[in-house]
């Protein structure tokens, strides 16, 4: 039934290939993904934590979390719980007690279209939480909702099963049929910056000789 369903057979990655974006910076995984496949910059870290594990998908009407109370239950240790909450900010989806109960279950994080509350408990809190906002008001538990269909998050499309990598900087979402050759592309750029950063250090050198092309392409004038 379209809005109302449960999906619990998500077919996750194998661990092999989510821990190959171990450590690997959210911005350089972005940048080997054209520069779009980041969720929405509104969208932050609450407890800084990383974040690391297969997309188990939640859909919810704005402001109610009857799914996720049932989305808790039915996630595998590790799991992320990406809950589209339609980036509504006036009710929270949830606070310190159902978020103790997921790091007591093992769950891998939780990220949400949508607010918390509880927001001081939630940064000391042992488990990756991202949100949109923060408010006091509770939510509604009336349903309905989807969970292990695809949703639209932050912005982007995130099917049960996508790899989940985020930091201080944001989250990408990463098709699996896809991750081996992202995380070789991402770890080369890795290194690369790393030999720039090395060389300004050592000798205050950072070649950049496009910046002068382009100038020169849209007709720079220079004065004085």
């Amino acid at each position: 039934m379209i809005g109302c369903v449960i999906n619990s057979k998500i077919k996750r990655p194998d661990p092999k290939l989510i821990r190959l974006f171990e450590d690997l910076p959210v911005a350089n995984i972005g940048d080997c993904m054209s520069r779009m496949a980041a969720v929405h910059q509104d969208i932050r870290p609450v407890s800084h934590h990383p974040l690391l594990g297969p997309a188990f998908t939640v859909k919810v009407p704005e402001g109610d979390n009857l799914m996720f109370h049932k989305a808790m239950d039915l996630a595998a240790p590790g799991d992320i719980i990406v809950i589209d909450a339609k980036g509504s900010t006036g009710h929270a989806i949830f606070g310190e007690i159902m978020a103790t109960y997921c790091m007591k279950r093992g769950i891998g994080g939780i990220i949400v279209d949508g607010a918390v509350r509880d927001y001081n408990a939630l940064t000391k809190i042992g488990i990756p939480i991202y949100a949109r906002g923060v408010t006091p008001n509770g939510p509604y538990k009336n349903g309905p909702g989807e969970i292990g269909t695809t949703i639209t998050f932050g912005g982007i499309v995130i099917e049960p099963g996508d790899i989940i990598v985020g930091d201080e900087d944001g989250i990408v979402a990463i098709h699996p049929w896809e991750a081996r050759r992202l995380a070789e592309e991402v770890r080369a750029v890795s290194a690369k910056e790393a030999g720039l950063i090395e060389r300004i250090i050592r000798e205050c050198i950072y070649d950049r000789p496009w910046v002068d092309d382009k100038l020169t392409e849209i007709n720079c004038e220079y004065e004085g």
